[in-house]
């Protein structure tokens, strides 16, 4: 099969197919994606900031890089249409998990009621059940879209599975249904379900809003008059910020939920999540063809564990499995694969401590409500509260965006490994309140470390939990979104979304971690679990300090592995000439064809360099 042929001459872009059908395309048009820039990039329309200088920028040199502020890049406009999905979807998800604790832990009888009367160990049990099957499935979700369908096609795929499993909850959490058994037998089945679209769309939505960004190395432009640094690295840590706010504006819908409980019903709370849902499913359908969509890498995966073995048999030496150095093994990866694959095991190293934070995050949506049951609610729902984090990420993930984290770099880069360490001395902190809190509830009347086996509370208002859910909130901006970003910055470029499960899988752990506690949320038992968690959570923020923070100083020589010698022009494969020596139209495309043209370009960068680059025109 012939392979495209491009040539570049004047203002005019000619590609000629296999077909011999000639097309061109002047510099402003550029097929499906927008205009064709005069370094040979393809951009999309919209994205021009008028801020910026006319030019795309220069490389800075090293004074530059040690004096210059550094800025984002700008957000496309496609990036607000996946966030927007992803809203909807943490809409459904925390709308309907809300009410998961009463649901399952009391019966139709008790205040607040319920329906399936679990208990409390039972209902707790349960809870960590449906979190970690909500992050165990993002293993399979990250390999189907990096192997077969990819990220858009799995996406849409796990919105319909998604939609079944709420349309079941709803049923079955109806007031005609009477049998506990026939209650409790949908319950398993929806949450299954939605566990299954859940994690088919939550590995892979982070990684296409990120997707939608040319991976340039560092670059000077002006910016209101003045000279700026635009880092690709700070751009993909907003991007991150600004999907993590999308999700907490989402999941305010637990004051909606948790009021038509204590109002109107479960089948009420049950049903708004699913008549909102269908704004992810209409978005998906209408911007499919705005969104930047890369080829599928050709048996990434299944190459990267043959790496991770040709390591195992080496004790871990990486020279053992590159090809130049071992000619005579023929292996099917390149060089560059191989320092990637280090990469990204160095950033699993990092998962590695994630699920002892999990396990103090998940108390939010488990044992914090459970307690809040024992206190003063003065008309609020006892699982009301749980709003509070939301709002509290709402308020200050701009604040640190804007304010913070720029005055910061003036003084000194904040990398993401002091990042997450802040993350866990927060989730700490959080813990330590809790354990504190709870020894006031416990020595105050009338039932002091009995509550839960009275209808009345013990005199402790609700409002005091509140700090606990701040401290959470302040431990998931620096721990949970930076965890986000470094999973999709070491990932391979045709990885990132199964390395992104990898990350997720963590939350899995972490749930399986609390279902192991599940024997001591009872009371009185909760002033030692809170304070246990404290000190788990302290010491293993310290001992991640102490095996990580060597890696701060290889933060950028790790992320430019994405934009070298090919400035803004991300790889697709694991094998630098992968691309070069295949026709494009024999290119893996299960995600949909992005765009004939956009092939080409990735295709013949360098042979399209001379003509393009501004010195020559």
């Amino acid at each position: 099969m012939e392979k495209d042929k491009i040539v570049a001459q004047d203002n005019t872009l000619e590609i000629t197919g296999s077909n011999g059908t000639p097309s061109e395309l002047e510099f402003g048009e550029f097929g499906e994606l927008g205009k064709l820039n005069t370094l040979g990039e393809v951009t999309h329309q919209g994205d021009e900031d008028s801020e910026y200088h006319e030019d795309y920028g220069e490389e800075p040199t090293e004074e530059e890089l040690r004096t210059l502020t550094r800025v984002s890049g700008k957000i496309p406009f496609r990036c607000w249409l996946i966030a927007i999905v992803e809203l909807s979807e943490r809409f459904a998800y925390y709308g309907l998990s809300a009410p998961f604790q009463n649901y399952m832990q009391n019966s139709k009888t008790d205040n607040p009621a319920g329906v399936l009367d679990l208990k409390s160990q039972g209902a707790t049990g349960l809870a960590y059940f449906f979190q970690f099957w909500c992050y165990i499935t993002p293993v399979f979700g990250g390999w189907l879209a990096d192997t077969y369908w990819g990220k858009y096609n799995t996406i849409c795929c796990g919105t319909g599975i998604y939609v079944a499993g709420i349309l079941i909850l709803f049923v079955t959490s109806l007031p005609s249904i009477d049998s506990v058994h026939t209650a409790l037998g949908g319950f398993i089945t929806a949450i299954i379900l939605i566990g299954i679209g859940t994690g088919m769309i939550k590995a892979n939505l982070s990684v296409l809003i990120a997707d939608q960004f040319p991976k340039r190395k560092p670059r000077v432009i002006t910016k209101k008059g003045k000279r700026v640094i635009e880092d690709p690295s700070i751009t993909i840590q907003n991007v991150f910020m600004f999907f993590y706010l999308m999700i907490n504006i989402g999941s305010l819908s637990v004051m909606a939920t948790t009021e038509l409980e204590s109002h109107k019903g479960f089948w009420a709370a049950y049903l708004l999540p699913f008549c909102f849902f269908w704004v992810a499913v209409a978005v998906l359908a209408l911007g499919k063809n705005n969104y930047v969509r890369p080829p599928v890498g050709e048996r990434t995966i299944s190459k990267s564990f043959r790496i991770v073995g040709v390591l195992i048999r080496n004790r871990f030496c990486y020279d053992a499995a590159k090809p130049s150095l071992n000619p005579e093994k023929n292996y099917p990866w390149s060089d560059k694969f191989v320092e990637e694959i280090r990469r990204a095991l160095s950033a699993c190293k990092v998962f590695a401590f994630y699920p002892i934070y999990w396990v103090c995050y998940g108390q939010m949506t488990s044992t914090f409500v459970t307690v809040g049951g024992t206190m003063e609610l003065h008309g609020l729902p006892n699982d009301f509260l749980q709003a509070i984090d939301s709002m509290a990420l709402i308020v200050f993930i701009p604040i640190c965006e804007y304010l913070i984290y720029p005055f910061i770099r003036r003084f000194t880069p904040f990398r993401p490994i002091t990042k997450i360490f802040w993350g866990f001395m927060w989730g700490s902190a959080s813990m330590i309140y809790a354990a504190v809190l709870q020894h006031f509830i416990y020595s105050a009347g009338p039932w002091y470390n009995e509550p839960l086996a009275h209808d009345t509370p013990n005199h402790v208002h609700v409002a005091w939990q509140v700090p606990a859910y701040v401290f959470i909130a302040f431990s998931e901006i620096f721990a949970s979104i930076t965890g986000l970003e470094y999973a999709y910055s070491k990932a391979p470029a045709s990885m990132k979304s199964f390395i992104m499960s990898i990350f997720l899988l963590t939350t899995a752990f972490g749930s399986a971690l609390g279902c192991a506690l599940s024997p001591v949320t009872e009371d009185p038992k909760y002033v030692w679990m809170y304070t246990g968690l404290a000190v788990a959570c302290f010491i293993a923020g310290l001992v991640f300090w102490a095996c990580f923070s060597h890696l701060n100083a290889k933060e950028e020589e790790m992320n430019a592995m994405d934009y070298e010698e090919n400035n803004g022009k991300q790889l697709v494969g694991d094998n630098e000439g992968d691309l070069e020596s295949e026709p494009v139209e024999q290119i893996h495309e299960a995600d949909g064809i992005v765009s004939k043209d956009y092939q080409a370009m990735q295709t013949v960068d360098d042979e399209l360099s001379p003509y393009m680059s501004p010195k020559s025109m």
